[in-house]
């Protein structure tokens, strides 16, 4: 009985340890983009607070993207020029403070123009402003990508459809929606400032704050007649090391000067 006992207890010590292990792995996910006739391969490596996105192009061109929930931080590194940019949510609400009261004052000086300058000057603020905060989405059947059967849906801006997503649930593929809160966080991060470079962002929808629900595993997107397509090719659970989500020695940071924007002045090495 003793034995028994003692094999039970060490099952069981073996099973907590197993399942602290997963929790403490983290989520590889690679997507395939293809837009305007040309591929890139991205490769998301998320954690529970943090997450990394790195980007190669056709050309073998690459981008870097780090992101600390936690710290609401989010790094830009550029691998072929060995530097790196910092922002917080200060800038961006620092940002988003001073495209509004711009924004405040191009539509007092509306009342002046023609109504053809008023309709320039609408473009130019919708432009500014990435368009709408939310989309509103609507589910519309079955799709398959890969190995996946997934559940689609349109989602609309205005009236205009201009993404088409296919998702699976969590559970299908062995994950909680827990699992990718980071990159919800990292999606609100952006919301305020560039609207439509977050609605584009990878995000686990649910019904009631997304207007969708499970993982994104197809995005296909058309704004301005340009249409691009990200297809999951593979998430699985992976651990990473802690130098995946720090900044490489020897790089410089440059100062934040906007999205968009360019830095300015000398930076310093790290």
């Amino acid at each position: 009985m003793r034995a028994v006992a003692k094999c039970g207890a060490l099952a069981g010590a073996l099973l907590v340890m197993g399942a602290s292990l997963q929790a403490q792995q983290g989520l590889l996910i690679v997507e395939k983009i293809t837009s305007g006739g040309t591929s890139q391969t991205s490769e998301v490596q998320m954690e529970r607070t943090r997450m990394r996105a790195d980007t190669t192009g056709a050309g073998g061109e690459k981008q870097v993207l780090i992101f600390d929930g936690a710290k609401q931080v989010l790094t830009l590194i550029d691998p072929v020029k060995k530097t790196y940019t910092r922002v917080t949510k200060a800038d961006v609400d620092r940002l988003s403070a001073q495209m509004s009261e711009q924004l405040k004052k191009m539509e007092e000086q509306s009342a002046m123009l023609s109504p053809q300058q008023r309709d320039q000057l609408a473009a130019v603020m919708k432009g500014r402003m990435g368009g709408p905060a939310k989309l509103e989405y609507r589910k519309t059947g079955k799709g398959t990508v890969g190995k996946w059967t997934c559940d689609t849906y349109d989602g609309y801006s205005g009236g205009q459809k201009i993404v088409e997503l296919c998702t699976v649930d969590p559970k299908v593929l062995g994950f909680t929606a827990s699992d990718f809160a980071v990159s919800n966080q990292m999606v609100e991060f952006f919301r305020s400032l560039v609207p439509q470079v977050a609605n584009q962002m990878f995000t686990v929808g649910n019904n009631e704050q997304q207007g969708f629900s499970g993982i994104p595993v197809r995005r296909t997107f058309t704004i301005a007649a340009r249409q691009s397509t990200a297809e999951t090719t593979e998430i699985t659970h992976k651990a990473f090391p802690e130098s995946t989500f720090a900044v490489p020695l020897g790089y410089t940071q440059t100062p934040f000067a906007g999205f968009g924007g360019a830095a300015r002045g000398r930076g310093r090495s790290r």
